[in-house]
């Protein structure tokens, strides 16, 4: 008998893994009294350096190449923060018979939120896409939406969202004011971030982590799983599954149509359907005070699935992208080979 073997890979990010384990984590030892006070300015703190690791790795001069590329730009902050609202707002009509109005208000929010810039660089490298445009559109996707993603929170979610003056300063002191430092130091830590480049992933990870385990312990002091059925949370699942298929479709095809190339059209992709977790999280402690936590549920299932279903469609554009250069390349020695002979001009002997 042969012995079975075990996968190489588990099927799940294992990341994944640990988003559900810090929610049971929160679940069975929620922080409290003066714990949840400590984890709350940890996470605080742990964003603020999330942000200003973003601003030291970006390269001025990629950002300012990035500008000759504003086509694509425009067209991923129209995913972003046009087509995605239009589409939450859509969903109000399954209200309440598949969504309940607090499981909504969340959805809305999961729409308003920037794109990612770590995962939609990841996806666009490993899919053969244009990788500068996917840093540069994710990141100026990050800062537009610090001021963009509270406007629009206070323009449709109304007095859902707890929208002022003081949070929006306070939403741009946590992230903005770090990623500008961040770029004013990156002359004298720049390369010091880049050599440690993956150390720093794990930091970035674990803030996100952090953030999670302090939303969700405050969810379990404001009984936010006996609000949500398992029916409801399936339900919620359903409709963003069908959100994030529209959302490929429309940035991929629209795209085309908008006559991209394809590494462009990958890049416009990956940005254009993936919202932020990083961003999405402190931005809903902010607007949402006490009741965060069931208003970034619908942002970390979103999360999770775009992680999983994304990395199945970068695999399979790899392969389609590595097939088009042998095409290329096959074409361009052709050409080489095809190219008529030249006459013999040489006087022959006689």
């Amino acid at each position: 008998m042969k012995r079975p073997h075990l996968p190489r890979r588990l099927p799940v990010d294992p990341y994944i893994l640990l988003l559900l384990a810090t929610v049971g984590v929160a679940a069975l030892l929620p922080a409290s009294g003066t714990g949840a006070a400590v984890a709350s300015g940890a996470s605080t703190a742990a964003i603020a350096f999330l942000f200003f690791l973003y601003g030291a790795r970006l390269s001025t001069r990629e950002a300012l190449d990035g500008l000759r590329h504003w086509r694509l730009h425009l067209t991923v902050l129209a995913c972003t923060f046009l087509v995605f609202p239009v589409l939450g707002l859509a969903a109000r009509g399954l209200v309440p018979y598949v969504l309940t109005q607090p499981l909504y208000q969340g959805l809305l929010f999961l729409t308003l939120v920037p794109s990612t810039i770590q995962s939609s660089i990841a996806f666009t490298s490993m899919a053969r896409g244009n990788v500068p445009a996917a840093i540069c559109a994710g990141s100026f996707s990050s800062l537009v939406g610090i001021v963009l993603t509270p406007l629009l929170a206070a323009a449709l979610l109304g007095g859902s969202g707890g929208f002022s003056a003081d949070s929006l300063l306070k939403i741009v002191l946590q992230l903005l004011v770090p990623f500008l430092a961040g770029q004013v130091l990156r002359r004298w830590i720049g390369g010091f971030v880049t050599r440690h480049k993956k150390v720093l992933g794990l930091v970035d990870r674990g803030s996100i982590l952090l953030v999670v385990y302090t939303a969700f312990s405050e969810g379990m002091a404001q009984g936010i799983w006996h609000q949500v059925s398992p029916a409801r949370l399936g339900a919620l699942l359903g409709v963003e599954a069908v959100l994030l298929a529209a959302m490929l479709c429309v940035s991929w095809y629209g795209a085309r149509a908008l006559g991209f190339g394809r590494a462009d059209r990958v890049a416009i992709q990956f940005a254009g359907s993936k919202k932020s977790l990083a961003s999405g999280l402190p931005m809903a402690s902010v607007l949402f005070g006490a009741h965060a936590s069931l208003a970034v549920l619908p942002l970390m299932l979103f999360h999770q699935m775009q992680l999983m279903v994304c990395a199945v469609i970068a695999k399979r554009r790899a392969g389609d992208g590595a097939a088009g250069e042998r095409d290329e390349e096959r074409e361009r020695a052709g050409e080489r080979t095809s190219e008529p002979d030249r006459p013999d001009v040489r006087p022959s002997a006689r």
